[in-house]
């Protein structure tokens, strides 16, 4: 018994051991992801997609949402502030660094496995991403960012390049794009995880070309022997986006993750009605009878009629196809499902009424007024709510599922080139005839939303018809960047144009021109943040933001009379 005694004691001591052994091993292993992959050997092909969606999700959340309403392409009736009234304090811009940092992770692995493709598309991306930040808030950390994992303070808050470095730097790398796209292969290209060309090099290096000529027009006034020597020679190579096919451009198919506006009326309808069209954008649209109107807005749900004989100010009742109802408005649903042939009308005596009412058949909201929710009559204001006598976006834009072939998040376009090249050839650059070019930009547009066949009658008209002015190109070309109002934004704060004046609410009698710097870099890069507030330009607009203004110049429109 003694013997089976000690026996068992030190199979227990043995056990407790293999025990004891297990668990520390465990304990090594507890914070190792299991599912991880190491950035030495993570799959370019499966960082691409992520950079592709997050680069072209970001651009057009812009070019519909606050750049929309400050170049006045629309204007919101609920949630207002920095829609229409400049209120972009305090913005970080931690989701393009986000961005750049897969992108930059895509870009290592393409070189560790010798593939040009990957090192191309990051090249060009990256150029994308930092023109953004760029354009958006001026300096910003450059050369020593995204390298924050290789130690050292300097690194990990890095100082801020002036906006002139980062610009030269994009530059830079787009050509080398262009180079090394101009030998790159597929081979080793997961083609369907290439979002925007299917693997294709060539449309890739008519991609990085076009972002060229984006920027440097950008440049045009401050180094203009740089930017005509470039912009010359790409039109002397052909190799640039010249047909809409070509686009660089997001589908969405409808699923969860898009970021279009479809999307809102899934999660939230009141937030979709919201957005509602700008008077100044709907008064050059229907002052030159513009197809594209009926594609991006809808008409009111009711129309106002002016009738002296009425005895009171307004009917508090809404007429279908003339006879009154019983009601004063309806929900949205039911305007557009229910009643989509029905001619909706509400009288109005303007002798009686305190305001005037627009009783045009498309009316926008004026930019910046003080409260857009109750403007034209609205019987049901509020944040959020239907204004039946305001237009809304289109109902393509609310419908739930795929919303249709022409809804992509559109990068950069072939109607963008052409009006690069018809204002370098108004500048007198050797890029061919403006007037070409301009026709072929407002032939592209038209063709993107399906409009083509109304070209010959649109272009034919007196106030669109070519005028060899910088004021129209830039005109046409604002009203073509829809849902790209980053670029009209780029555009107005360059040249001027097209004159859009800054509402009543506005802090300030201009436009703003770019957005303050957020809390983050102020808590956490505080060394380094003052040096870009030092750089940029107090104007008698700034206000009492100091510096950080939205109103204030960086470098690129410094020393100049633009905006303003």
């Amino acid at each position: 018994m003694k013997h089976l005694f000690e026996f068992r004691k030190i199979v227990l001591f043995v056990l407790g051991l293999v025990l004891f052994s297990g668990c520390d091993e465990k304990l090594d292993e507890i914070n190792i992801n299991p599912y991880g992959i190491e950035p030495s050997n993570a799959n370019p092909n499966l960082l691409m997609p992520t950079v592709l969606t997050s680069s072209a999700q970001s651009y057009v959340n812009l070019g519909y949402n606050d750049l929309a309403g400050a170049v006045q392409h629309t204007q919101k009736n609920g949630w207002y502030g920095g829609h229409n009234h400049y209120e972009w304090d305090n913005r970080n811009w931690t989701g393009w660094y986000d961005i750049l940092r897969t992108n930059e992770l895509m870009i290592r692995r393409g070189q560790d496995l010798d593939n040009e493709f990957f090192q191309g598309v990051g090249l060009t991306m990256k150029s994308f991403v930092f023109g953004n930040i760029a354009d958006l808030w001026g300096d910003a950390p450059y050369t020593n960012a995204l390298k924050g994992d290789q130690g050292g303070e300097e690194l990990q808050y890095p100082a801020f390049d002036s906006q002139e470095v980062i610009y030269d730097g994009i530059i830079a790398d787009l050509q080398e794009a262009v180079q090394v796209l101009g030998s790159a292969s597929s081979e080793g290209v997961t083609s369907g995880n290439d979002l925007y060309y299917n693997g294709d090099t060539q449309s890739w290096q008519r991609f990085a070309n076009s972002l060229l000529l984006r920027y440097y027009m950008r440049l045009s006034e401050k180094k203009p022997d740089v930017a005509r020597a470039g912009v010359e020679a790409i039109y002397s190579s052909g190799i640039y986006i010249e047909d809409p096919s070509q686009d660089a451009t997001l589908d969405y198919t409808g699923g969860a993750n898009d970021q279009w506006l479809s999307r809102h009326v899934r999660l939230d309808p009141d937030d979709f009605q919201r957005y509602q069209a700008c008077q100044t954008f709907i008064d050059q649209l229907m002052g030159t009878n513009d197809p594209r109107l009926t594609v991006w807005f809808d008409s009111v749900r009711v129309q106002w009629v002016a009738d002296e004989s009425l005895e009171v100010a307004e009917e508090e009742f809404i007429r279908a196809n003339g006879e009154p109802l019983g009601v004063e408005t309806y929900p949205y649903d039911d305007f557009v499902e229910l009643y989509a042939d029905v001619k909706f009308t509400r009288r109005y005596n303007p002798t009686l009424v305190e305001e005037d009412y627009n009783d045009d058949l498309y009316v926008g909201l004026p930019p910046g007024i003080t409260v857009p929710e109750s403007y034209n009559g609205n019987p049901s204001p509020g944040q959020g709510t239907q204004n039946q006598h305001v237009s809304q976006l289109a109902h393509i834009y609310s419908t739930e599922g795929a919303p249709g072939d022409i809804l992509k998040a559109r990068v950069i376009s072939a109607a963008e080139v052409s009006f690069i090249f018809a204002e370098a050839a108004l500048k007198g650059w050797n890029v061919g005839e403006a007037e070409m070019h301009y026709n072929k930009a407002i032939e592209q547009s038209l063709e993107t939303w399906n409009r083509a066949d109304e070209y010959d009658d649109f272009i034919s008209q007196p106030e669109i018809s070519f005028n060899n002015s910088l004021e129209q190109i830039m005109e046409q070309k604002w009203v073509a960047s829809w849902t790209a109002a980053a670029e009209s934004f780029a555009d107005f704060r360059r040249t001027g144009l097209p004159d859009l004046e800054a509402g009543p609410l506005s802090p300030q009698p201009e436009v703003a021109i770019r957005f303050q710097y957020g809390n983050d870099e102020y808590n956490n890069n505080s060394s380094n943040i003052q040096a870009a507030l030092d750089g940029l330009e107090v104007t008698p607009f700034s206000g009492n933001f100091g510096e950080d203004s939205p109103w204030s110049k960086p470098w690129l429109y410094q020393n100049t009379n633009v905006p303003f």
